[in-house]
């Protein structure tokens, strides 16, 4: 089946049309037959109807032209898709409607007045580009509904060849996408791919021995039999891989399509493409993140996973020659890798939709290999339960979305989105992928620079991902031997955790059907049974079964001499700024008082500092706290001047800060059980510039007094605990400690709306 076949198919309609044409007995000008969509295009299946139109001019009466035929294809037994169409009204249907565009752009002249079709044609053409502002947000619509229902050709468990995401019709589009001269796509990898699209449909439908462009299970094995492929493994990596490439290329069309239709911003000064740096090496261009002026790709081994996490988190497109280069001259990261590599990595799987654009972008220039050399394993790998929507890898990329919905619910989001990312790596063998997955993940995450603790903890959630739904599902959660033998395999809270939400993640990416609210009761329910067993057995002190916070009284943390003077003076104010080896250390020593954290936090956050970590103390009316940060502070004076300007009131931080909105709520919780003599509130959210700032400055509106902090940012998240205290050191009253969170949580949610 080759593009010969199709050819001869196509004469062969066109010697029937005309002669159909003919016997009708037409007028000889003002009247035309002309083939639209694939038969105009002569791209006829073998069980292709004929989608052909009788176009005539408005003075010219066909009705009996019409009458007879139509007699012909019906005694040939040929199904045609026909119409009769005024020119007027021609370019009307087309205005109207887009999907009749797109067959209109592919008109060809079979019979009758040629005058004719070529008016049609330039006017449909003509109107097209005219109106293609109108007309693609219009199409965009179309497209994504047809996605929706179709799937991806590249990642259904029974893919659609023409109507699925990545198929014909979207090469169709493409076409249409370059006919309204607006944007352009690379003609030859796309006419390449079209081309062979085509040939799979022409022997899926011999074999089918009708007209079909779904490929049921059954017809895989035909299928490589008439490509000539070794077996049907084969011609699924072969159809999805063509899919895979065609989606791409719709998408990243698509993506400069809706730049082109975004509002003109208003400029001064002559036009020129806009670069606008977000990361170092990297920069932002027409809406496609892409290497700045400066990049050094060929020394700078982090460069890839930051371009890529910058493209993710703002849901942009990462530019494909941007990632080729990256991919072809990248140097190898280094191992273990450092911090910046993982957090970039973790950021990137917690952009939600955002991931996969841009996951697609670095598998279709291959360089995801950079860094997970391990994905080949799964590539394209289609499941063996139908209960599956999609094809290993696809459902991998899907499982970290939804597992980047979730990670309120976990102290150690990076833990829960890189098992998610490797939680079926070991599939494709011939062994249970749990088992065969759990040494490569702990290869993997020991070769990303967890410690040794984390990589165990990824390759435990990588071998137990199944444990939960499979014994909720098959076991008695009274039996006490059941909830042993779970709390055996998970060992302890944390991991508990993890594996809780990555088993709801796992199934949502699976199917609607596989996480049903049966299903997830059951769960919940033996999740509960587990947790307060592992509660009885570690002992009462640890009672927390999500909090990062494990104590029962206030930490002390009086482990050097402050001055003799500090003690007497209350405008005491000492700083040190300190470098190491991926970053810096600030320590702070002054009098205490309400507010001296949020004026700490606000003044980093004003230098734009991420902060990595934080404590803080108090100790005989004297507060120490010590912040870790990325990247390099200015010399002590001047972080000095700055604090002190935040101190006086000359400079409000709250009036300088803006971030981009957080990708999920935050969460304020408080952990009554956690300490005896203080509040401790619990605060989850997206890590930005501020949070630590705005969290202290509530409290201290409230009349509390952080008497120790600790701040962690882990990935996305910003996970920061406070013991609050009254100003005579006693534990705020239930009343006061709600009200208190309650201030948090409302600054942190109305900073959140603040425009980028």
């Amino acid at each position: 089946m080759t593009a010969t076949d199709r050819a001869a198919r196509t004469e062969e309609a066109d010697r029937l049309c005309r002669s159909a044409f003919s016997s009708a007995e037409p007028p000889a000008e003002g009247v035309a037959l002309v083939a639209v969509g694939g038969y105009g295009r002569g791209e006829l299946a073998p069980h292709s109807d004929l989608d052909i139109v009788l176009v005539h001019e408005a003075a010219v009466d066909v009705r009996e032209v019409a009458h007879g035929l139509w007699y012909p294809f019906w005694d040939a037994n040929v199904t045609i898709d026909h119409s009769v169409r005024a020119l007027t009204e021609v370019t009307e249907a087309a205005a109207a409607d887009v999907r009749v565009a797109l067959g209109l752009l592919d008109a060809r002249h079979v019979a009758g007045d040629p005058s004719v079709t070529l008016h049609l044609r330039t006017g449909v053409s003509a109107r097209w580009r005219r109106d293609a502002r109108r007309n693609l947000p219009r199409l965009r619509e179309v497209v994504r509904e047809r996605w929706e229902r179709g799937g991806e050709l590249a990642h259904a468990a029974v893919p659609d060849i023409k109507e699925s995401a990545g198929g014909l019709r979207d090469a169709t589009v493409l076409k249409a996408l370059v006919a309204s001269w607006l944007v352009d796509v690379p003609h030859t990898d796309l006419e390449r791919c079209r081309l062979q699209l085509l040939d799979m449909r022409d022997v899926l439908q011999a074999a089918a021995g009708r007209a079909t462009d779904r490929v049921a299970p059954e017809l895989w094995a035909a299928l490589a039999d008439g490509l000539g492929l070794a077996d049907e493994q084969e011609a699924q990596r072969r159809l999805r891989q063509l899919g895979r490439r065609t989606a791409h290329l719709s998408r990243l069309t698509w993506s400069r399509a809706d730049q082109l239709l975004a509002p003109p911003r208003r400029t001064t000064g002559p036009r020129r493409p806009e670069l606008l740096v977000v990361a170092p090496g990297v920069a932002v261009s027409s809406g496609e993140v892409v290497l700045d002026r400066g990049a050094e790709p060929a020394t700078d081994a982090l460069l890839l996973l930051r371009a890529a996490e910058a493209a993710a988190t703002r849901g942009m497109m990462l530019a494909p020659p941007t990632a080729a280069r990256l991919a072809a001259s990248a140097p190898p990261l280094p191992e273990p890798w450092p911090y910046e590599a993982r957090d970039h990595l973790v950021r990137m799987l917690a952009a939600g939709p955002g991931l996969l654009p841009v996951w697609e972008t670095l598998d279709e220039t291959g360089a995801v290999d950079l860094f997970l050399p391990e994905w080949q394993r799964v590539r394209l790998l289609a499941h063996a339960s139908a209960v599956h929507r999609y094809t290993v890898d696809r459902h991998i990329v899907e499982c970290c979305i939804e597992a980047a919905r979730l990670i309120r619910r976990v102290e150690r989001p990076d833990l829960l989105l890189v098992a998610a990312l490797l939680h079926d790596i070991g599939k494709g063998g011939r062994h249970d992928h749990s088992v065969a997955g759990e040494p490569v993940a702990a290869r993997v995450a020991t070769r990303m620079g967890f410690s040794p603790e984390d990589a165990a903890t990824v390759a435990r959630l990588v071998r137990w991902h199944l444990l939960l739904s499979e014994t909720a599902t098959s076991r008695d959660l009274d039996d006490p031997a059941t909830i042993e033998l779970v709390a055996g395999r998970v060992v302890d809270l944390r991991t508990l955790d993890l594996l809780e939400v990555l088993t709801e993640a796992d199934a949502r990416a699976t199917s609607p059907q596989a996480w049903t609210r049966w299903r997830a009761g059951l769960v919940e329910t033996l999740a509960g049974k587990v947790r307060r067993h592992l509660v009885g057995v570690v002992g009462s002190a640890e009672v927390s079964a999500t909090s990062s916070v494990g104590a029962d009284v206030l930490p002390s943390h009086g482990d050097e001499p402050l001055p003799e003077d500090a003690h007497h003076d209350p405008a005491y104010l000492q700083l040190d700024v300190a470098a190491t080896p991926d970053g810096s250390l600030l320590t702070v020593t002054a009098a205490d008082r309400i507010g001296l954290m949020a004026d700490v936090a606000g003044t980093l956050a004003l230098m734009r500092a991420s902060v990595r970590s934080a404590r803080a103390w108090t100790s005989d009316g004297i507060a120490v706290s010590r912040w870790e940060v990325a990247g390099d502070l200015p010399e002590p004076p001047i972080v000095l001047r700055r604090l002190l300007s935040v101190v006086s009131g000359a400079v409000d931080p709250a009036a300088r800060l803006r971030g981009r909105p957080g990708q999920l709520p935050p969460s304020v919780a408080l952990r009554h059980d956690a300490s005896r003599e203080a509040t401790v509130l619990e605060v989850r959210t997206d890590d930005r510039p501020g949070v630590v700032f705005l969290a202290c400055r509530a409290l201290a509106a409230q009349g509390l007094t952080v008497r120790s902090a600790h701040v962690a940012t882990i990935g996305p998240q910003a996970l920061d605990v406070f013991y609050v205290q009254e100003q005579d050191a006693a534990a705020p009253s239930d009343e006061r400690a709600a009200s208190a969170a309650h201030a948090v949580r409302r600054d942190l949610e109305h900073a959140a709306t603040l425009d980028a």
